[in-house]
């Protein structure tokens, strides 16, 4: 599969969003009570561990270029990481990834309120339609501290991707995120000792696999995306929350209700109609810039 082709992009990017989903699981599989600050340190060592076969990559002339966006990204980076444990751990899996999607919604709002864009009336019409899906998911008798979690990850989300803007172009993707864990290991670390929570091994093998499948995701997102223009393909990252829906339903007993699908089409449904009137409307549109630490996606900052 080397995304070459659009049926390879798009298979590609159906397994990605399937290996986001089980690190989404690794993490939902901790102990209840487990030290988030713990885990969260342990799964940005970890990744940095696995980066380093591929220093080789990193520009050395321009190694600390950017270094106030990357240091401002990957703080915001550990908040989404926290959010996101904590969202998983106490929201059904399906619900906590819908609630994730509202991410390239917030991503449009951002932009506009940043640097000026116009929205186009079907753009206007997924941000009221995406904002109403997540309060008919959640609703507001069920609005709790998970809830916010899941939004302030969403958010995350949405702050590191409209932060790639700014990030010196003279750095490989591979560059980018060896910066954004060497800076967020220390304020990790810090965390984790201010938490005072005895080392498990437990939660070492938890932020292992969920360290492995979420470069996974990575990996297969960049090889999707770098042959084949993203209009193309990106409806395919949605199948992230089918697959979220299955493993929950399968693994957790978490049976979706007729308030979560609805919300979630309310969701989704405006995002793929926005790439489709993109397509129409040029046939080769600028690529959707991959951003690993953010994508889930869109999924997967995780």
């Amino acid at each position: 599969m080397s995304g070459k082709t659009i049926n390879s992009a798009i298979l590609l990017l159906v397994l990605g969003n399937a290996m986001a989903l089980i690190n989404d699981v690794f993490i939902k599989l901790l102990e209840p009570g487990a030290p988030v600050f713990q885990f969260a340190f342990l799964r940005c060592v970890i990744t940095l561990l696995l980066l380093l076969p591929f220093t080789g990559q990193l520009n050395r002339k321009h190694l600390f270029s950017g270094f106030k966006v990357h240091a401002l990204r990957s703080h915001v980076h550990l908040i989404g990481i926290l959010c996101m444990v904590v969202a998983l751990g106490n929201l059904p899996l399906a619900t906590a990834n819908a609630v994730f999607y509202a991410a390239p919604i917030l991503i449009m709002v951002l932009s506009v309120v940043i640097f000026r864009e116009k929205l186009t009336p079907l753009s206007v019409f997924a941000v009221f339609s995406g904002f109403s899906g997540i309060i008919v998911i959640l609703r507001p008798v069920e609005f709790n501290w998970a809830a916010i979690a899941a939004l302030a990850a969403a958010f995350a989300l949405a702050i590191n991707a409209v932060m790639v803007r700014q990030l010196p172009r003279e750095q490989s993707t591979v560059h980018k995120l060896f910066l954004n864990y060497v800076l967020i290991i220390p304020a990790a670390g810090a965390l984790a000792l201010w938490e005072g929570a005895v080392w498990d091994s437990a939660i070492l093998v938890n932020a292992l696999g969920s360290a492995v499948f979420i470069l996974g995701y990575n990996i297969s997102v960049l090889l999707a995306y770098r042959q084949v223009d993203a209009n193309q393909v990106t409806s395919a990252e949605y199948t992230g929350l089918i697959w979220a829906v299955g493993i929950g339903w399968i693994w957790f007993a978490e049976v979706p209700d007729l308030w979560f699908l609805a919300g979630s089409a309310m969701i989704v449904v405006p995002l793929i109609l926005i790439g489709v009137q993109s397509q129409r409307r040029s046939g080769r549109t600028p690529a959707r810039g991959f951003n690993p630490d953010t994508q889930r996606q869109v999924a997967a900052m995780e």
